[in-house]
């Protein structure tokens, strides 16, 4: 069975402040474009902890190829219980409408937030379950998504892993793809 773990930015971390930015799309793009590589290379199941932003436009793709009839499945580990608690009701409702379309759904931590142990402990799983790791991350702008990558590269050392990293300047390459196709050349 051929699982991959996807991460990358919070929206806040990348100037992200609504769904409706023209950003998301771009990021939506180069995911998909990945995603659509991995299933032809076998990917069954998409792996997320559900943490807003990259993870939750993961699963939007996921849901995508699943009406175009793609046998991909979606998989969400949550850090603990109830990890969207303290998120406004908009950011809840949407992360309550992923939940509702994964395809499983399991908290690594059996209570609600305790401690960061509980990220670390699902970062070691997440690598343990997946054979690769795609990652929205960038070297040059520090954010959330450095905890896993570092792990992930750690653990590939020791262990047969891949990891595809998609940094701003392959988003930048979607941007002006995305600009000459939509030019009027008449």
């Amino acid at each position: 069975m051929s699982v991959w773990a996807v991460t990358g930015y919070k929206p806040y971390e990348i100037g992200v402040f609504k769904q409706q930015d023209p950003a998301v799309d771009y990021i939506k793009k180069a995911i998909r474009q990945q995603l659509l590589q991995l299933v032809d290379e076998g990917l069954e199941w998409v792996l997320i902890s559900g943490q807003l932003g990259v993870e939750c436009w993961t699963a939007e793709v996921v849901f995508e190829l699943q009406e175009e009839q793609r046998n991909i499945k979606l998989a969400v580990l949550t850090p603990f219980l109830d990890q969207e608690k303290s998120w406004k009701e908009e950011n809840r409702t949407y992360y309550e409408t992923i939940i509702s379309r994964a395809d499983f759904v399991a908290a690594v931590s059996k209570q609600p937030y305790v401690n960061p142990q509980q990220f670390r402990n699902k970062n070691q799983l997440m690598l343990q379950k997946s054979e690769g790791l795609l990652v929205l991350y960038d070297e040059e702008k520090e954010g959330s998504p450095q905890y896993l990558y570092r792990m992930a590269k750690q653990w590939k050392e020791q262990h047969s892993y891949e990891i595809w990293q998609i940094g701003f300047y392959d988003l930048q390459l979607i941007v002006e793809e995305e600009q000459l196709n939509n030019l009027d050349w008449e």
